[in-house]
């Protein structure tokens, strides 16, 4: 900038790049300072946008680039919080879910219907659409829940099940006001509500699903993948428009529809998180910061009482909802607190409320001065509303979350440290080891330690010049995809002229318990694959070994079929394998359809109690009918086949046709072959948990119990 602009400086600014910087300062510097001050940072960034918006210092105006930022950051919450949902635990709370959105709609419609009616004086008409106000919330605190690694603690999932339907309600509510001033409410504009409403959510939840797995399936770049789900947020948004409701329901919505599709561990999803609170969220908030007026205190007590009225009844309401959804499920104190937090905080669709509640004018007054539906009075205390409940939400969300984290982590530190997950991915060629590395993010469990390896290794009597260049490419891109999803992988670079005897070394030195091993697409199974292996590595090596053959991306898979053979619980690795078999579900959201005898299932059952995933159960088939594996395959299936070594308890002679049948029938699906390790002493003789007649059944089913729990770690 020159001398001579200086001199011409006015604010607010004006300049595009200097109010980008002076908001990417707010983003970076806000958090930092107000944190020494025990500030949550989304609290810090509404602050900030006061002091430097239109009333406060006037450094930015709340322009256009502003607003279409802010609402692409609404917008991002609503699909953040249906993308990172629990879908077993929505679908098992959803009752509770319904109770907690008709408790937080009903309460405050009742106590903002008396406010406005007694407390404010105003019209039927206008206490009601103050009171709908209310009634709905926005989940400005959900990113910091989200962070904190409770978002599938059951509290935020009936939350935000619930914010599901009183901003639905609260919203449905605003535009029978909206009819009622134009006097066009009739049975027409119920029946085009209805339909509209019908048809849009069966488009998100029936024909997004389809869509979206196609293209993640055909398309693997990163930007594109991307920037096709902000292409879903906004297209659900503008569905959600053109149906009748507010857009913030439609992303939601669409969060859920692609639920299933975008696994918490994949690549995709950290991207999605990364730029929505880097960017998109921040710029919320900077927003609904702006909105503040200062000067409505400076100019008379009027807005003052309806602001202190406002907030006063929101909060309370917003409370008592909570406190009744404590009473009837009998939840903590804790999750009363985070209910409370998550449902306080008053924005999106309030500010949607009152602007168009502001817009609509039902005549003049004497002076000719337009008579509003909401006055200006309303409007100015709906803003000190919006700061005075984020504040109240941010400090009760963060408070109450993390004490929950506090008393859901594991107290027994020692035996942590007993048993750190050590994954080995020996890796050959670019094309599989992204497939690998995310097999292996989703076979690790999320509360242990565990570190990834990828390997590669060289034969030195091979005339390759290359050959170490290629290798540590490869390992670099391995690295680079482990590093896309927040975690870091050891490079190993190995030479030996015996692959198996190499991998088996590493396995031993850095004390490898999985071990992922990959086939190219198009390569074929074959009996000597196995039996070298068998032979080698599971002979020489104590680890659980995966064989995986991807066919399509992992994460658009619609089923895991789990084939178990009949006594598989009475191997000693039985407890090592299901732990990551349970991980998968667990990380990818995905149903898992277990094939297994009726006492296989007893063991399943008691572990499912603790730790639900969504599960189906038949009958183990007769071994000569898994020669018939093309009538149970669908399309996106993924198989699941445990496997075994000779002498085992649950070996079978058919093991041997599995290249056969795998050849012959899983040509177009993906598959994993498990084999489980037979681990050292674990508090029990191996002979005894191997024959299962020199102890009770429920002896062992407690030692799989508790060895499993153990494992699983989970909150």
């Amino acid at each position: 900038m020159h001398l001579d602009q200086l001199s011409e400086f006015v604010l607010p600014i004006e300049n595009p790049v200097s109010k980008f910087l002076l908001i990417l300062l707010i983003i970076l510097l806000a958090p930092i300072a107000l944190n020494r001050l025990k500030i949550p940072p989304l609290l810090g960034l509404i602050i900030a946008g006061a002091i430097v918006g239109p009333t406060g210092l006037n450094l930015i105006e709340r322009d256009s680039g502003i607003i279409l930022s802010g609402t692409a950051g609404m917008l991002y919450i609503m699909f953040l919080a249906g993308l990172e949902i629990d879908l077993v635990d929505f679908r098992k709370n959803s009752k509770k879910s319904m109770v907690f959105g008709m408790y937080t709609f009903l309460i405050p419609m009742i106590l903002g219907m008396i406010a406005g009616l007694y407390l404010l004086n105003m019209s039927m008409l206008t206490s009601t659409l103050l009171a709908s106000m209310f009634a709905s919330h926005t989940l400005i605190a959900y990113p910091m829940i989200s962070k904190l690694g409770i978002s599938k603690n059951r509290a935020v999932n009936i939350t935000v099940g619930g914010t599901l339907i009183t901003d639905t309600l609260a919203l449905l509510v605003l535009a029978i006001v909206v009819e009622v001033t134009k006097g066009d409410v009739n049975a027409l504009f119920w029946m085009k509500l209805v339909v509209s409403l019908t048809v849009f959510t069966c488009i998100v939840l029936f024909l997004v699903p389809p869509i979206a797995r196609w293209f993640l399936k055909k398309y693997d770049d990163n930007v594109s993948q991307y920037v096709f789900c902000l292409v879903l947020v906004f297209l659900g948004a503008a569905m959600a428009e053109l149906a009748g409701v507010e857009p913030i329901i439609g992303a939601f919505l669409v969060g859920l529809a692609v639920n299933p599709l975008i696994s918490h561990a994949s690549p995709l999803m950290n991207r999605i998180e990364f730029v929505g609170n880097a960017i998109f969220i921040p710029f919320f908030l900077i927003g609904v910061g702006m909105l503040v007026d200062f000067t409505a205190f400076i100019n008379g007590w009027e807005t003052i009482i309806v602001a202190i009225v406002m907030t006063v009844v929101a909060t309370l309401a917003k409370y008592l909802a909570a406190l009744a959804t404590q009473k009837t499920y009998g939840f903590t104190k804790d999750e009363r607190k985070v209910i409370f937090g998550l449902s306080n905080a008053q924005a999106a669709a309030t500010l949607a409320a009152v602007t168009v509640g502001y817009k609509i004018i039902l005549g003049t007054d004497e002076n000719g001065d337009p008579i509003r539906l909401l006055s200006e009075y309303v409007l100015n205390g709906t803003i000190i509303m919006i700061l005075v409940t984020c504040t109240i939400a941010s400090i009760e969300a963060q408070k109450a979350a993390k004490r929950i984290l506090l008393a859901d982590s594991p107290l027994d530190n020692d035996m942590i440290e007993e048993s750190p997950e050590r994954i080995l991915i020996p890796v050959r060629n670019q094309e599989t080891s992204d497939e690998l590395i995310h097999l292996s993010i989703m076979l690790k469990s999320a509360q242990k330690q565990s570190n990834l390896y990828a390997l590669s290794i060289i034969n030195p009597e091979e005339e390759d010049s290359n050959a170490e260049m290629k290798a540590q490419k490869t390992l670099k891109q391995a690295s680079k995809s482990a590093s896309s999803t927040d975690h870091f992988l050891y490079e190993l670079l190995r030479y030996d002229t015996n692959i198996e005897h190499g991998i088996s070394n590493v396995i031993h030195e850095n004390k490898i318990t999985d071990l992922v091993l990959g086939l190219h697409e198009k390569s074929e199974l074959d009996d000597s694959f196995l039996g070298n292996l068998t032979e080698g590595l599971l002979s020489k090596c104590n680890t659980t070994t995966f064989i995986y053959k991807p066919h399509q991306p992992f994460d658009t898979h619609k089923r895991h079929l789990v084939f178990i053979p009949p006594q598989a619980e009475k191997e000693l690795g039985f407890p090592f394998w299901l732990v990551k078999v349970w991980n998968i579900a667990q990380n990818s959201g995905v149903k898992m359809i277990f094939y297994t005898s009726e006492e296989t299932k007893e063991y399943l059952s008691e572990i499912l109690r603790n730790n639900p995933i969504r599960v189906d159960f038949r009958p183990f088939p007769d071994w000569d009918e898994l020669d018939k594996l093309n009538f149970i395959l669908k399309p996106d299936d993924n198989l699941i086949i445990i496997l075994s070594r000779r002498g085992e308890a649950s070996y079978h002679p058919r093991f041997e046709r599995v290249p056969h049948l795998i050849n012959m029938w899983l040509k177009n699906h993906s598959f994993i072959l498990i084999y489980p390790n037979q681990p050292k002493l674990m508090g029990m003789p191996p002979r005894n948990m191997l024959h299962g007649s020199l102890i009770g059944p429920i002896e062992r089913l407690d030692w799989i119990g508790k060895t499993v729990s153990k494992l699983l770690k989970r909150k």
